[in-house]
């Protein structure tokens, strides 16, 4: 990885995020009496900041780290659109017998039945989400991630769910003999210090196959000890422009 590269990604975008931000104009008189315009504004900052964390930090913070192990690495892309009718009633049957616990998950043995309906039926227009992170491998493995940086609740799976499988059959339609991954990232652990709340998902994703979650992912991305150099780089960052964001939030003092 290169650190210099992502420490100015960081860097650049912190420093943007605080040239462009106005605060909100929420008017709350008693949280401003009780903790003063500054920390509000530093508040509402950080609240901003965190909406915007996925799409203008960890994103391309990935796509920089993923170059120096992947031979392709780009985000925000376009799986495919199309997928014949019998795919699409399959993917829908597969997820409501996961929902109904009619069934468990396992990841090859989905691609494969998907492999069989490729073909079957006539081909109709979908509109999948967008690829956060797409990576290539150097042994031709595609790898389409979905980012997610809150905390999502077993519901939220569901359509997580769905999105992975329609990646992998618009994948497929394109090219059937593609080897090809879909997975659920987490930036982070926000259980931690506790292990990551898996359980409640088991019944929806094949873990070993579809989620990486903080260490995980950033050494899936740029090998062991990715995670905790890419740590020490934000607090690098927080260091340098420690006093630069201190005298910005005092004019609000």
């Amino acid at each position: 990885m290169n650190e210099k590269n992502v420490k100015k990604i960081i860097f650049d975008s912190i420093k943007t995020k605080l040239r462009n931000y106005n605060p909100e104009r929420h008017y709350m008189p008693f949280h401003l009496r009780l903790i003063g315009k500054d920390r509000m504004a530093l508040f509402s900052f950080i609240q901003s900041l965190n909406t915007s964390f996925g799409t203008s930090i960890f994103e391309p913070v990935a796509v920089e780290i993923a170059k120096s192990k992947f031979k392709f690495a780009k985000r925000q892309v376009t799986s495919g659109t199309h997928l014949t009718d019998e795919s699409f009633s399959l993917i829908n049957n597969l997820v409501n017998n996961l929902i109904s616990a009619k069934s468990t998950p396992n990841k090859q043995a989905e691609i494969e039945s998907i492999k069989k309906v490729l073909k079957k039926g006539k081909q109709i227009e979908i509109k999948p989400t967008k690829v956060d992170l797409k990576l290539v491998s150097k042994d031709d493995v595609i790898y389409l991630i979905d980012l997610k940086t809150a905390k999502p609740n077993v519901g939220e799976f569901k359509g997580y769910k769905r999105t992975l499988l329609e990646w992998i059959a618009v994948t497929l339609s394109d090219g059937p003999t593609a080897k090809v991954e879909s997975l659920i990232c987490i930036p982070y652990n926000p259980y931690e210090p506790e292990p990551y709340d898996r359980w409640t998902i088991r019944g929806m994703l094949d873990l070993e196959r579809e989620l990486k979650v903080a260490d995980e992912f950033w050494d899936f991305l740029g090998g062991e000890g990715t995670c905790q150099k890419l740590l020490n780089i934000f607090e690098q960052v927080g260091i340098e422009l420690r006093e630069e964001i201190d005298e910005y939030f005092k004019k609000y003092n």
